[in-house]
């Protein structure tokens, strides 16, 4: 049973008090609709509900007196001393019927005072004046609420048993004397009733008449019978008003365009009330979708509503019940300043292409119409695009991809979400992730809100990095512990990388265009990688940086999925791709020996062929790469060692900076260093690292261990046996 039942009152007399309109209803279904074969038993009335509403007396007659006729039902009540006879007496069912008949009479006589319950018509009339009902609708709306409230109609539904849609129709009509054709009209898809989600008939199956009709939610029926209300007080629990926005309308400045365009837009829509106004903003859980709305409402001076998605027993809303309260969110707001924000619209808009058809795809003709009338501007948000009906998304006027926001503004995000308290190296890290997002960060921060006050600085960074964490590895992403930080480092110095071009131009170049294909080649340790690091951060998007490890597969299938998806996640993150030792996925064809060889190089280049934002490919073995591939680059940018006065200029930075003091550091560079042609950025870096567990003691034992290592990556060529 879909509906609840209201407690009737008693007199001092112990009658049970209904209402004369109650009775009325009862009566024609008793007598019109015939349910009077329910009622009318052969040994007596079937119901002491019934009996007692309409106070029917306990008729026996004998059965030879059976064919008189008497003027009151009254003449065959047993009483008293009578009552030993009972068993020798048959009851009338002819003259019961009779009986009811005569009530029926008499109460139709006095129909025109046969009113609702005062509050339940008082709560009907602000209905009917707020969602624009007219006199038929706001009769079957009274009729039903009173059929899921009131123990007698509840019984008389069930009586009846089940009905088709049709049927239904013809009971309504009966029962409250309405013309059948009005009764369609008022409970049509496209009826103001149906529209308001104040009331709906289930045509899907055949149901009793209080299933069959269906309130806008559950205890709508108790709450306007029982006081009065405001009748948005109706919608609590299924649509509610938003609280204030967290983030500023500078936290989306990586969709500020789209976003400027947006306000503009539903503003003027908004003062014109124009009609049909819907915006679809779709992207990752924790991009920031709701936020962005709850800016928006902010800098349109509308109040946000939305469509809840939980109950509040913390129990998700079935996509039935939230289009419901969609519905009647549109018509009780159709004449205030709202914005409406419908969350998690792909529970109710997906399905296209699948064997099951969505809540949407079942009510297609009904939501493709208030897509294009709905009064109240509203932002549906979804965390994916795939499976939507496209016959849902042409009707939207607007479509917002919301990406990732880029390094610096999530790291940003990520220091205000835990109130300052993250230090630089964790706030920088958590930045790199290129599939976190602010949505996790926050939830990790309200976590430690309520138990970390007095924590100090490194307890609380460490607890929280193992909360991010714990949710990145459970959503299928690397922790955090293996994000590095920038390999440039903060004392990078772009002069100090010896390439073939201008790298700043490139940057520039880059930057302006928003898609480039590099392939950077050359020796290990010129700084290949470092400066891809640099020139995701001067973009500002997100580095994803993948190894042939992270891809090579010894499954069949699997390299080339990997491939696919590094590609997928670079896009959909908006982040730089870039594949290190690109030499293993694109080595020439013609010398591969394996059939598996030859179908990875195959899909990277497809997805090379396709890729539309920023891809850099490094490799050591350019001369192995397959004609194909060099073909799809932009731009070959060759990375060389370091000049000599690049080696001289990081020798003295690095000297400095070591503490290795001496008046005499460029003699030391002449005697020591001045002819290491292969000496690299990589090579700087190793000899720091082994300062820090065998420091050095003097600028010449620093320009020492340099030199030792170029002779090491010489050792190929160098002669071996005795001299």
């Amino acid at each position: 049973m879909k509906h609840s039942l209201a407690r009737r009152k008693l007199s001092r007399t112990g009658t049970l008090l209904v209402e004369p309109v109650v009775k009325l209803w009862t009566l024609r279904f008793l007598v019109d609709l015939e349910l009077h074969r329910r009622l009318v038993k052969p040994n007596g009335w079937s119901s002491d509900l019934v009996v007692q509403a309409l106070q029917l007396p306990q008729p026996h007659i004998r059965a030879a007196d059976a064919e008189d006729e008497f003027d009151s039902m009254a003449d065959y009540v047993d009483v008293g001393e009578e009552a030993s006879e009972t068993a020798n007496r048959a009851f009338n069912r002819e003259l019961c019927v009779r009986e009811l008949r005569k009530r029926l009479r008499e109460a139709e006589n006095e129909a025109a005072h046969a009113y609702p319950p005062a509050i339940l018509a008082s709560n009907v009339r602000r209905l009917q004046a707020l969602v624009g009902l007219n006199n038929v609708e706001a009769a079957l709306l009274t009729f039903v609420t009173l059929v899921h409230t009131d123990k007698m109609l509840d019984l008389m539904s069930d009586w009846i048993g089940d009905l088709t849609s049709a049927r239904v129709l013809h009971v309504l009509s009966a029962v409250l004397r309405l013309p059948e054709k009005d009764v369609r009209a008022a409970l049509s898809p496209r009826g103001t009733l149906a529209r308001s989600g104040l009331l709906t008939v289930d045509r899907n199956q055949r149901w009793t008449l209080a299933s069959k009709l269906d309130l806008l939610c559950d205890g709508f029926a108790d709450r306007i019978v029982s006081d009065e209300i405001d009748p948005v007080d109706l919608l609590r629990g299924m649509v509610t008003l938003a609280p204030s926005a967290t983030l500023a309308e500078g936290d989306f400045e990586h969709v500020g365009e789209s976003v400027c365009l947006m306000r503009s837009y539903l503003s003027r829509a908004a003062a014109a009330r124009r009609r049909g106004v819907n915006v679809l903003v779709h992207g990752e859980p924790g991009t920031g979708k709701t936020e962005l709305t709850r800016v928006l409402g902010g800098m349109l001076d509308l109040s946000l509503y939305e469509i809840a998605g939980e109950d509040a027993s913390g129990d998700a809303v079935l996509g039935e019940q939230r289009l419901r309260a969609f519905r009647a969110a549109q018509a009780f707001f159709a004449e205030r300043p709202v914005l409406i924000a419908f969350d998690e619209a792909e529970d109710v808009l997906s399905g296209y292409g699948s064997k099951e058809q969505s809540v949407a795809q079942r009510r297609k003709a009904w939501l493709n119409r208030a897509l294009e009338e709905n009064p109240v501007p509203t932002v549906w948000l979804s965390n994916s695009v795939h499976g939507l009906d496209p016959a849902f998304v042409r009707r939207f006027d607007m479509v917002l991809h919301m990406p990732l926001p880029p390094a610096r503004m999530r790291e940003r995000i990520f220091q205000t979400a835990c109130g300052n308290r993250l230090s630089g190296a964790v706030a920088q890290r958590m930045s790199r992730h290129a599939s976190l997002t602010p949505g996790v960060v926050a939830r990790a921060a309200a976590v430690l809100d309520g138990v970390g006050d007095q924590w100090s600085p490194e307890r609380y960074n460490a607890t929280l990095e193992r909360l991010v964490s714990g949710t990145l590895q459970a959503q299928g992403h690397v922790p955090l512990s293996r994000v590095d930080l920038p390999p440039f480092g903060p004392d990078y110095a772009l002069g100090n990388v010896n390439a073939d071009c201008d790298l700043f131009a490139l940057a520039e170049g880059v930057k302006r265009e928003q898609s480039a294909r590099l392939c950077f080649y050359g020796p290990p340790g010129t700084g290949k990688t470092a400066y891809a690091a640099w020139l995701a951060h001067e973009i500002d998007r997100p580095l994803i940086a993948r190894r042939a490890s992270d891809l090579l597969s010894p499954f069949v299938g699997e390299t080339e999925h990997n491939i696919a998806r590094a590609f997928e996640d670079a896009l959909r993150e908006g982040a730089m791709l870039c594949i290190d030792e690109g030499d293993s996925f694109l080595r020439d064809r013609s010398l591969s020996h394996h059939s598996w060889e030859v179908t990875a190089v195959n899909e990277m280049l497809a997805q090379m062929e396709r890729f539309s934002g920023v891809l850099i490919i490094s490799t050591n073995l350019v001369d192995t790469l397959d004609e194909a591939a060099l073909r799809r680059f932009d731009a070959k940018i060759l990375f060389r060692h370091l000049s000599a006065d690049q080696r001289r200029a990081c020798f003295t930075d690095r000297c400095r900076a070591l503490g290795l003091h001496e008046d005499h550091i460029d003699t030391v560079f002449a005697r020591q260093l001045a002819k290491a042609d292969t000496l690299s950025l990589g090579d700087f870096a190793a000899v720091v690292r082994r300062h820090r567990l065998q420091p050095y003691q003097s600028a010449t034992d620093f320009a020492r261990a340099l030199a030792a290592e170029c002779a090491l990556k010489q050792r190929g060529s160098a002669p071996i046996g005795f001299i």
